[in-house]
């Protein structure tokens, strides 16, 4: 288990599947989360979420957490408050993509989406030796890119009105961060 000032990064268990599923059903919730893809992402049932979690266990191999793991985000007195991952983990370049996820409202603003990226970011660049970590959100999820720069991310690429959120469009933005940038900014 990773830890932080705040949260423990834990495994997504079948438990934890029922809070999953209401959150993806929240709409602000799910429109912060997905942008543009929030159709897809908060129409699931969930029969189909529990699918998709014990697929996924069913399938897991040990050479895949390299390539890709979710994680839980629990506060340090046991709350679920969302999730976070890494995948699509290039062995070559030592580089992969995350995503983050504060789920429980109540928990917005409070700092425990930065410390959930400092302890992911810590476990990225210190234990699996990566030596840069990308993520993509929309513009409108100020929120999430206040922490993402907290953390060392900078904008490295805007993809103009690629969104459409609401009746509005919106820029995809595409942040990294490098090892050095990141322990630079702890």
């Amino acid at each position: 288990m990773m830890k932080g000032n705040l949260v423990e990064l834990r495994p997504v268990t079948a438990e934890d599947m029922e809070r999953l599923f209401l959150w993806r059903n929240d709409e602000e919730v799910a429109m912060l989360a997905a942008g543009s893809s929030v159709v897809a992402y908060s129409n699931i049932s969930l029969d189909s979420l529990r699918a998709m979690y014990e697929e996924t266990v069913r399938t897991a191999k040990l050479h895949d957490k390299m390539n890709r793991f979710i994680f839980s985000v629990y506060t340090h007195d046991g709350v679920h408050i969302g999730t976070c991952d890494y995948r699509d983990v290039n062995p070559i370049t030592r580089a992969a993509t995350i995503g983050i996820g504060i789920l429980a409202k109540e928990y917005w603003s409070k700092g425990y989406g930065t410390d959930t990226l400092h302890a992911l970011l810590r476990f990225l660049f210190l234990k699996l030796n990566l030596n840069r970590v990308q993520l993509d959100t929309w513009s409108g999820n100020v929120r999430a890119i206040r922490a993402y720069e907290k953390c060392g991310f900078i904008l490295e690429g805007r993809l103009r009105q690629n969104e459409y959120v609401d009746g509005t469009y919106y820029d995809t933005i595409m942040m990294g961060v490098l090892r050095e940038d990141y322990l630079r900014a702890k």
